[in-house]
């Protein structure tokens, strides 16, 4: 609840920030001190006018993960809490940590997502940019992870 709630304040402030530059008002810090660039990667082609992004948060318990899995559209991570072990098949592990942010390709498969920790909780947030309609992941048998 805690990221949602500052999702909405950042949405809020986001918006407060575009209505008062159209105003004219001005802002006490410089542009430069109020946004950074967390992550930026090309996307694969996709149809302009059925675009849809979606912003998802999990949340891992202690010692959790999910199935091996995989999205049909891109998808932009960022961790919030904890760390985060993640796998593209034919990839290598990976742990990204708070404030840390990565990209997964459309119809890849997930591996490992997982928390890295045992004791500790991990959330992240994602993005996912789709210009169709479907589920947002789809389980994939473990009959079908071959080469992990």
């Amino acid at each position: 609840m805690k990221t949602l709630k500052n999702l909405a304040w950042i949405a809020a402030a986001g918006c407060v920030t575009i209505l008062a530059n159209r105003a004219g008002w001005t802002h006490p810090l410089p542009a430069k001190d109020r946004a950074s660039i967390l992550l930026s990667h090309a996307l694969p082609k996709l149809a302009g006018d059925h675009l849809k992004a979606t912003l998802v948060d999990v949340r891992y318990g202690p010692g959790e993960s999910s199935p091996p899995h995989s999205h049909s559209c891109p998808v932009i991570v960022h961790v919030v809490e904890g760390a985060i072990r993640t796998q593209v098949q034919g990839e290598l592990e990976t742990t990204y940590k708070v404030g840390d942010s990565f990209y997964e390709g459309p119809n890849s498969v997930h591996a490992v997502s997982a928390n890295a920790s045992a004791t500790e909780p991990a959330e992240f947030v994602a993005v996912l940019i789709c210009d169709h309609e479907g589920p947002l992941s789809t389980n994939v048998p473990a009959r079908n992870m071959k080469g992990n």
